[in-house]
């Protein structure tokens, strides 16, 4: 079975390092069969707010977001997803993020000649499994949850 180390910090109290607390798991005779770091897979990925979605005057299946990130100005960001939809909270990421698990570096471009600024992304773009199509839509119930 596979543990969050964010959900095992909710039933354990403690300030031990995850290898301290597989190993003491370990000690106590439960399997640790390893570890996985799954924030590397998402360096350069941010919590993004959609404020506005436009039809893309060139392509029909291509949607020009204002997607405010949490910097002085909103970025223009180009996506292709049916799911994109305004006043949603998504993960964006960066110009210069590298995303391994599509082999992918992100950088300013230009899709049918509009300019985008950035990629939001979907839970397989930034190393999670997911059955969903489309982008990953952040839980908007969360009132505190800054671009």
């Amino acid at each position: 079975m596979r543990v969050s180390y964010s959900w095992l910090r909710q039933l354990v109290k403690s300030r031990d390092s995850v290898e301290e607390i597989a190993e003491s798991l370990s000690m106590a005779g439960f399997e640790v069969e390893g570890l996985i770091d799954l924030s590397k897979n998402a360096q350069g990925v941010v919590v993004g707010y959609i404020e506005e979605t436009n039809k893309h005057p060139n392509a029909d299946k291509l949607t020009v977001c204002k997607v405010n990130v949490g910097k002085e100005k909103s970025l223009q960001i180009v996506c292709g997803a049916r799911n994109v939809k305004v006043n949603t909270h998504v993960a964006v990421a960066l110009i210069g993020t590298f995303l391994p698990r599509k082999n992918l570096k992100i950088k300013k471009s230009q899709l049918r000649g509009i300019e985008s600024e950035g990629m939001i992304c979907s839970l397989e773009e930034i190393g999670l499994s997911s059955e969903e199509d489309g982008i990953v839509i952040l839980d908007t119930q969360i009132e505190d949850l800054p671009p």
